[in-house]
């Protein structure tokens, strides 16, 4: 097995959490094949989104794979009047990570995270692990507890 960054980070900050790999489909980044490849609950697996507001410049969420992200939710929790995607060319810049193996945890800086609240639901959620055909799986809360992530609804 690979050992990310993001991987070492979690393992370093002694979270307990097991690793699945999967194979990558570059026609569909979306996560949602990520669970039907793998028989998982959709709503367990999460991807990680990274946007800019027009007050407080980037911040990230990380929700259900075949959710969708409202703009409008996000700009209110994130203190700002609106928020937008940022373009896929600049992801690698600001993030260090690669559309389809974004992670929330290790970006090159700590940006403002939030989690959809649904991911309370669950005693472990997925999220991606640094690189395209990994995910690893821990629980939300103390993912959210190190990465300094707040739960919120976020999604349509």
């Amino acid at each position: 097995m690979v050992k990310t960054n993001a991987l070492r980070l979690v393992e370093t900050a002694g979270i307990e959490f097991d690793t699945l790999e999967y194979e990558v489909d570059e026609s569909d980044l979306s996560g949602i094949h990520i669970a039907e490849q793998k028989n998982l609950d959709p709503d367990m697996v999460f991807k990680t989104l990274v946007t800019r507001g027009d007050k407080n410049g980037i911040a990230v969420f990380c929700i259900p794979v075949a959710m969708e992200l409202d703009l409008k939710k996000c700009a209110q929790v994130s203190g700002n009047k609106k928020v937008e995607m940022i373009h896929v060319k600049e992801l690698l810049g600001l993030t260090g990570y690669i559309r389809g193996g974004c992670s929330p945890v290790g970006m090159k800086k700590p940006y403002p995270t939030w989690i959809d609240e649904t991911a309370t639901l669950f005693d472990k959620i997925y999220v991606s692990a640094g690189v395209r055909g990994m995910q690893m799986h821990l629980s939300p809360v103390e993912l959210a507890d190190y990465i300094g992530a707040a739960f919120a609804d976020v999604t349509m």
